[in-house]
């Protein structure tokens, strides 16, 4: 596995990373533990050396299957959580925003319980919060890494204002937003922006929420637990509106004896060198095939085709419902 580094901030990690969140949260029932752990342990056999996970992700669980995953090998790696969230510690539910400076500091103690770590590498604020000047937010975390309980700061789906703000403060290693040839806003302000402050990028659902693969189809049911259920993008209209899509990358991956998911995460390596995309999957087939990603070369000229085909699409549907949607940063 190839490695890269996280824009100008030294933070070296393989090309392509685990997003570990599916594993118990947010696609369904939760995998068995044991499968989950020997699928985190696959994912490092095979050179993933970035494991993404927070500490709503379950709530709570996530965290301590990670931990527990990859305590024989943690030198070896880079784990990343996240904070900014209110979640009860009993019942599990996750409710509004959180990033006061104490919230802050009790869910890193506790994240480092719970991923049995002594210091966390990457720490992102999950969502921005209006009611918390990101100065006050950056100010913290800045302490925190003084303090040896962090090594970098990161922000997710935080809006351009907000990144230099808090890049003032406390240099920001990483933003983790969403970002593929389903979702490209990021490139309008975002990617330059990251680009001259030098800062990585780490796109998440870099398949689409898995419709990119071409494995969601107009007849796709997904489970009440699943929250594609809930996305405007996937409705079953949208779905048959958009399978354009799949089919620019069905006819690219024809041409390079690859699939259509591995299409999808070439062009994402193939943007700029300091992108690390996060797929995630429950499976190990899925794993290997994400990962083979690597290998798969998109030529200037592949992308020129890709992106002309792209051009005539518009592709329809928000890619969260509204209630979702209203905790994006602007």
């Amino acid at each position: 596995m190839q490695k890269r580094f996280l824009g100008s901030s030294g933070l070296e990690v393989s090309a392509i990373g685990l997003g570990c969140m599916g594993l118990n949260f947010g696609y369904g029932p939760a995998t068995e533990r044991s499968q989950a752990i020997a699928l985190i342990r696959a994912a490092f056999d095979k050179g993933v050396s970035f494991f993404d996970t927070a500490e709503i992700y379950g709530p709570f669980t996530n965290e301590e299957v990670v931990g527990e995953a990859l305590a024989p090998f943690r030198d070896q790696v880079v784990i990343a959580t996240k904070f900014g969230f209110v979640t009860d510690p009993q019942g599990g539910k996750i409710g509004g925003l959180n990033s006061r400076p104490d919230h802050i500091r009790d869910v890193v103690e506790a994240s480092l319980r719970r991923l049995r770590v002594d210091c966390i590498d990457l720490l992102y604020q999950h969502r921005v919060d209006p009611d918390v000047p990101i100065e006050d937010v950056a100010g913290t975390v800045k302490d925190l890494i003084n303090q040896g309980k962090v090594k970098h700061f990161g922000l997710s789906e935080a809006g351009a204002k907000t990144i230099r703000r808090a890049h003032a403060v406390q240099p920001v290693t990483a933003l983790q937003s969403e970002y593929s040839l389903f979702w490209r806003e990021p490139e309008a302000e975002i990617l330059p922006l990251l680009e001259e402050l030098g800062i990585g990028f780490v796109p998440f659902s870099p398949l689409g929420k898995g419709f990119l693969t071409g494995s969601i189809t107009t007849d796709t049911q997904f489970e009440a637990t699943d929250f594609r259920s809930q996305v405007p993008r996937l409705s079953a209209a949208s779905i048959q509106a958009n399978l354009s899509v799949v089919e620019v990358l069905g006819d690219m991956a024809a041409t390079k004896n690859a699939t259509k998911a591995q299409v999808a995460i070439a062009w994402l390596l193939a943007q700029k060198p300091w992108i690390v995309p996060i797929p995630g999957t429950t499976k190990l087939h899925r794993l290997e095939e994400n990962l083979g990603a690597a290998g798969v070369e998109l030529s200037a000229q592949d992308l020129q085709s890709l992106e002309q085909a792209m051009s005539g699409i518009v592709l329809q549907g928000d890619r969260y419902p509204a209630h979702f949607m209203k905790l994006i940063d602007r």
